[in-house]
Formats: structure tokens, sequence, C-alpha cells
């Protein structure tokens, strides 16, 4: 894995991907770098328009790049379902569950969740279930869910999902971040026992430079905070091209296994693709257990074939 980089991602021509944010950030760069490698890339977004945009960019950068756009809101589970009844592909290789929200005022999902959990967890949580006829039938197909080191801030609350006893924005984002680990763990462990092939694995991309920083101190009118994240991005962070390897790697690397947690190698901050330390909770077989449940509760979406 040293010194892995997107020169070292195998030929993906005939394979299809679906990238969740990829107007932007690391969902673009790993959009984008799929493509070059000759996947069928769809850019999955909530806003139509900076879809669009990105899909110009891209092919701009990559002429005769095989993309489309199709419009996805994970804080809205109607859409979600739009979304994945209009697939109607034959084929689905590469599920990353790339977009996020972080550290944002307190607010709520167009279901009534608390939008860090509603957009980062449930949507995703529902969006590969409703997708999981179609990754179950392609052989090697891959669903790489997009973490955080920040999961390291706080486990998740079974008994209070929504933050309703008191909202601290970091340590909502901390227990989104957590409950992307716990449900990979939970996922490959369900997709081992049907022995589908289908690997369920998770990356985080250290400290990059993206609009995640700013968006939070942006929303609540915090301008120094928006400032100092600026300032944070330009000085300290890695760019969005070295962010997004850790999720390419696990997207595309052969070996990869099942719950893995790939992020950059240098004090899970910088640097190439490597094994990433994760806290002991994210492997609680109990934890991701009872979120799976309440997660199809709050969805109505269920796993089928997985139980």
């Amino acid at each position: 894995m040293s010194g892995w980089s997107a020169s070292d991602i195998p030929d993906q021509r005939g394979r299809w991907a679906v990238v969740t944010g990829a107007n932007s950030g690391i969902g673009y760069v790993t959009a984008r770098e799929l493509a070059r490698k000759g996947a069928h890339v769809v850019l999955a977004c909530r806003s139509e328009a900076r879809g669009t945009e990105a899909g110009d960019r891209l092919v701009a950068e990559v002429p005769g790049a095989d993309i489309e756009f199709a419009q996805l809101d994970l804080g809205d589970l109607g859409s979600v379902r739009r979304f994945a009844d209009a697939y109607r592909h034959e084929r689905l290789d590469l599920l990353v569950n790339n977009a996020g929200v972080m550290a944002l005022p307190f607010g709520r999902t167009a279901d009534g969740f608390e939008r860090q959990f509603g957009v980062n967890h449930l949507g995703h949580f529902a969006l590969t279930g409703l997708l999981l006829p179609v990754l179950l039938r392609t052989p090697g197909a891959r669903v790489v869910t997009v973490s955080s080191f920040m999961h390291a801030l706080a486990n998740i609350d079974i008994r209070d999902l929504d933050s309703e006893r008191g909202y601290r924005r970091w340590i909502a984002y901390g227990r989104s971040k957590t409950a992307n680990l716990l449900f990979t763990h939970e996922l490959a462990r369900r997709l081992e026992v049907t022995g589908s092939g289908v690997v369920a694995a998770a990356a985080h991309p250290g400290y990059a430079s993206t609009n995640l920083q700013t968006a939070g101190p942006r929303m609540a009118g915090r301008k120094a905070a928006e400032r100092f994240a600026e300032i944070g991005n330009r000085v300290f962070a890695q760019p969005a091209e070295a962010g997004a390897l850790p999720s390419l790697y696990a997207a595309t690397a052969p070996g990869v296994r099942p719950d893995s947690f790939t992020g950059p190698s240098f004090a899970m901050w910088r640097g190439a693709p490597g094994k990433s330390w994760r806290a002991p909770w994210t492997r609680d077989d109990t934890a991701a257990a009872l979120l799976w449940a309440a997660s199809e509760r709050r969805t109505g979406v269920t796993y089928g074939a997985l139980g």
C-alpha cells in the first residue's frame, strides 16, 4: 500500500459506479479518477445545477468520460427511493457513500431526523439497502462508506440518535461518523454470512481541504469561525486529490478486506492510503446490531437477503 496513488487504480472499463456527493471535494475527485480509468460513473448529487456543472468540468478534465448525473438528496428518504427506483442498470460494481455534512447548526431532515445523523448515516443506509439487489448480482461489487477520524469524538447513543437531550454539533458529527463505521461492520458481517462476495469497507480522507469545514460556520453566521476554517484548509489540510485516495483504494485495490478502514498513513492526517486506527466501539457487535435495527425502523428499508 506504500506510496499508492491514483495511477495505481486498476482498469475500470466495464464497471459501473455510483458516487454520492460527487459535485465537489473528495467525491468529485473520486468520480473523476474512476471515470479516468474507464468506469461509467453516476454523479449522485443533491443539486442538479451543481451536479451538472461538475459533470461538465469532469468531462473537460477527462475527455470522453462516461458519466451521468442523477439527483439524490440524502436528507429526504423519498429522494433516496426515487434515485434507487431510477437506477435501471444491470450491474453496480462500486457504491461510494461519500456525501456528508459536518458540524452544522441543529436541523432536521425532510423526515424529521437530526440532520447530521440523517444525512451521513440514515440516507446512506437506505440507499445501500435499496441498491442491494443489483450489488448482489454484480460479481466483486464493493460498498465503500466514507467516515472520518473525527468518529473518535463520540460513540452513538442508541437512546438518543437525534440528539434531543442536548445538541453539540461536533459530538453529533462524531456520532454520525461512528454510525458509518458500525454500519460497515454489520454490513460486512451480514455479507460474509451469505457468501455474496460483496465487500463492505470504510475509508476516511484525513484532513482534506473541502467545503465541509466552512459550511457549518457559514450556516451559523459565524464569520470568524468560517475564516479560521479557510485558513486551516489553506495551511494545514491536504488537497482533495490526496483526500480521495483512501476512498479510491478501498473501492479498487486488490485484496481489500471486509470491514477494513483505510485512511492517510501519517497520523490519520495526510499521506498515502494505509490501514487506519479506529475506536474500539466501532467494532461492537451489539451496538452495530442495535443501530441496524433502529435504522431499518426509521427508514423503512430492510435488507431482505441479508436478514
